[in-house]
């Protein structure tokens, strides 16, 4: 349970920046125990250029020109890039369209940002996944010390007694590069059980259910005029004209979000599986945990980047991932709509 996390997190946060990436990157940036480190591209949701030009654009939109941006790996391990702009819109963030920045990614890798980081603050960095594990899987070929130097890693993916969202049994981000996902998880066999890996599943995310009352609140909060109402009887498309430009572009991002989730019989609503992860990594959402050895199937004609856990060592193979099976939703949409809402008052550009 959180309670334990120190007042600042520092953070090396890595994303396929999407919308929901899009809304784990805003309440992070929202939020005062959020020390920001790098923040670290990978394909996923769209190729990989895409995905940094987002959180270059995010980060010029909320005045935070001093995080660093690096490009990550342009494709999986050993599979063609899939990306999903049915699901988050041609670049990545639904309707939004975002004010292009004028600032360049490092000249350093994902990868090497990771490793860079590790080495110089060991025991203090938390790394945040709502993505691919991609970079993650690169940075530990060239440090494998990665688990003892790493305070802990937080992951947004997998799916265990719940369907998947890609294949009947696959999460997208494990869908991606299951081959990542793999490596990762078994170089964290050995992580002290501090230290091992917190599984952000869909079990869990898919409780996580932005509606559009979420919005209207986030948008009181800011202060933004009009009232940002938001109705499932819009036409498609529909955009928001809040003065607010922070609300304005969230808004526009997550309706399309809204009207995938409908148009698949979900209801009017939004998983918002990143940011439920990015609380977690802060400590400032209660949830519980289950210690488990979890594993990535590879080969199965059926079920390729399926995610077993095995809770009772019935494999004798140490315990490599703690995976949360419960939260509050309510509890976390309180502290989302209040966190961006005020960042989104306060920012020099609303």
């Amino acid at each position: 349970m959180p309670g334990t996390e120190p007042s600042t997190v520092p953070l090396i946060v890595d994303v396929d920046t999407g919308i929901d990436d899009s809304l784990a990157l805003l309440y992070l940036l929202a939020s005062p125990e959020a020390e920001i480190l790098t923040i670290a591209s990978t394909g996923g949701n769209v190729p990989v250029a895409q995905v940094a030009a987002n959180n270059l654009a995010w980060l010029e939109l909320c005045g935070r020109p001093d995080i660093e941006v690096t490009l990550g790996s342009p494709a999986p391990l050993t599979d063609p890039l899939r990306t999903t702009e049915d699901t988050h819109g041609p670049q990545g963030v639904g309707y939004a369209e975002l004010p292009a920045s004028t600032r360049s990614v490092s000249a350093r890798s994902s990868a090497q940002a990771w490793v860079d980081i590790a080495r110089d603050r060991p025991g203090e960095v938390t790394g945040l996944v709502t993505g691919p594990l991609t970079n993650l899987a690169l940075a530990l070929r060239i440090e494998p010390a990665l688990p003892t130097l790493l305070h802990r890693i937080i992951v947004m993916g997998g799916a265990f007694h719940h369907p998947g969202n890609t294949t009947p049994k696959a999460e997208w981000n494990i869908s991606v590069d299951p081959e990542a996902a793999r490596e990762v998880f078994d170089a964290f066999s050995a992580a002290p059980a501090d230290r091992r890996p917190v599984i952000c599943p869909l079990d869990v995310t898919e409780t996580i259910e932005m509606r559009p009352e979420h919005l209207r609140r986030l948008a009181a909060v800011a202060g933004s005029t009009p009232a940002e109402v938001i109705s499932e009887s819009d036409p498609v498309g529909t955009r928001s004209h809040a003065a607010n430009p922070i609300v304005r572009h969230l808004s526009d991002a997550v309706r399309f979000y809204l009207e995938f989730h409908r148009d698949h019989g979900q209801g009017f609503l939004a998983h918002m599986h990143d940011p439920f992860a990015a609380a977690v990594a802060l400590g400032t959402v209660d949830y519980r945990a289950r210690s488990a050895t979890v594993d990535v199937e590879l080969t199965g004609t059926l079920t390729r980047a399926c995610t077993v856990a095995d809770y009772y060592g019935m494999w004798g193979r140490p315990f490599n991932a703690d995976i949360v099976v419960e939260t509050d939703p309510d509890e976390f949409f309180s502290s989302l709509v209040d966190r961006i809402g005020h960042c989104a008052r306060r920012t020099p550009f609303g």
